[in-house]
């Protein structure tokens, strides 16, 4: 399984409506795919003021080229979602089984 994690820098006075969009526009889009195991989002907290984040756990690399194309290791901005956005990035894990 890959981990993405998404991350999005927003001005503080954009915070609402940009998660407002985050919820209308990004979780549908990704939603749509087939190899999506889950999906979370999360706003920003006093120790990351401006920023949100959105995880999505995939099975195999081939599910994210079908979402996110070749360039899957970089940022997937739906339409009218880059206007909202002063910065991002992504990152990629493999899931680490547990044995208990």
């Amino acid at each position: 399984m890959i981990i993405r994690i998404f991350k999005a820098i927003i001005q503080e006075a954009l915070h609402e409506e940009f998660e407002m969009k985050f919820k209308e526009i990004s979780v549908p889009m990704v939603e749509k795919y087939g190899g999506l195991l889950s999906l979370e989002i999360a706003r920003p907290t006093k120790w990351n003021p401006n920023e949100f984040i959105m995880i999505s756990r995939w099975g195999k690399e081939a599910d994210l080229i079908q979402f996110a194309g070749q360039h899957w290791n970089e940022p997937h901005i739906p339409k009218g979602m880059e206007q909202y956005i002063d910065s991002c990035s992504v990152d990629h894990y493999q899931q680490i089984t547990l044995t208990r």
